[in-house]
């Protein structure tokens, strides 16, 4: 089973070139040095046509009778049509030292192949509201709790994580390793993802708001989200709070900003990867999750290719992603020509040993 400490040694912590990157002058020594150690992953698909769909998203598309070209452009019309939605977007982006068109690609491409109903912001929190006052919400499977469920012994090596992002990776690691489709202590566990199982048991298989988070994405990200944007942190336990939190849009931006930021740290500590400025691969993956797993296995090809001094390869995009970079000169029209600068003392959290 994979471990998910996150060591960051040697590139000496992604907070740390989080903040070179990103215009701060913070330990410049140690920025530098490890930015030279970073493989830069240029802008652009690596794909000269874009991937093949996934069959859900084909499935969900054609049971609507629309096309994925309508879907985009609609998306992209109501976006235009929100200046007020955009600034809070490009806020947002400024308070996490992350390009807007980071959170821009996430919301296009999940209003393009995964849902077809853009609410507006009203919409969304007349929603969230309707979530927080639903007492009858709750994370669990079978009358137990994930609160309960996860202190289980085959957990026990998740303490070592060293953040929420972490340490849910590991989590949902486990729940694949040694609960999903097995009997344990006499136990049978159904053949389904571990957030479908116990994080939407009204919902299955269903995302929320405008970024279309999961409730377990935003738990992973709670730490994250509370320290940068001052957001409460989320209590498992309080499934009504986190349903909230992925649904009022000015709480999910920050959530989905987190997510991002993740995933940068995550290619950038354990691949050596730095993917902050390709919006494509971002996209991609906040589409299929897992980004420290799938970290690690472009960091591992790249310790064999270096043994055979080939140079590395870099991620590839998915579908997702490929419509971000195609469309990528598009989507940076719809953002205010002045972004709003970076707000000071909010350095990224470094994540512990």
């Amino acid at each position: 089973m994979r471990r998910f400490s996150q060591s960051v040694s040697p590139l000496l912590g992604c907070a740390v070139v989080a903040l070179a990157l990103f215009g701060t002058s913070a330990v410049p020594s140690l920025a530098d040095d490890a930015l030279r150690k970073l493989t830069i992953d240029p802008p652009g698909n690596r794909s000269s046509q874009q991937p093949a769909i996934s069959t859900s998203s084909v499935a969900r598309t054609a049971e609507t009778h629309g096309d994925f070209d309508s879907k985009y452009r609609e998306v992209y019309d109501q976006l235009a049509g929100d200046r007020q939605l955009m600034d809070k977007i490009v806020k947002v982006a400024a308070l996490y030292r992350i390009d807007p068109v980071h959170i821009v690609g996430a919301i296009v491409g999940e209003h393009t192949y995964n849902v077809d109903v853009f609410d507006n912001l009203q919409g969304y929190y007349v929603k969230a509201i309707a979530y927080l006052n639903n007492s009858s919400l709750r994370f669990e499977y079978k009358g137990e709790p994930v609160g309960k469920f996860v202190t289980r012994p085959q957990f026990a090596p998740c303490a070592e994580a060293g953040n929420d992002y972490a340490l849910w990776s590991c989590r949902d690691q486990v729940w694949r390793d040694i609960f999903r489709n097995k009997t344990v202590d006499g136990e049978s566990f159904p053949d389904d993802r571990f957030e479908r199982v116990f994080f939407q048991p009204f919902y299955a298989g269903q995302t929320f708001g405008l970024g279309q988070l999961s409730p377990l994405a935003a738990l992973s990200v709670s730490d994250l989200v509370h320290s940068v944007g001052g957001l409460p942190d989320l209590d498992v336990e309080k499934a009504p709070e986190v349903y909230r939190a992925v649904m009022d849009p000015d709480m999910t931006l920050n959530y989905m900003a987190g997510l991002i930021v993740r995933e940068i740290d995550a290619y950038c500590s354990v691949a050596g990867m730095d993917i902050s400025g390709n919006p494509g691969i971002t996209a991609t993956l906040y589409n299929t999750g897992d980004a420290l797993g799938r970290a690690g296995v472009l960091a591992a090809e790249n310790r064999k290719r270096r043994s055979q001094g080939l140079a590395p390869t870099l991620p590839k995009e998915n579908y997702y992603g490929w419509l971000i970079n195609d469309r990528l000169a598009e989507l940076r029209k719809l953002l205010p020509p002045q972004p709003v600068p970076a707000a000071a003392g909010n350095p990224i959290p470094a994540a512990k040993p």
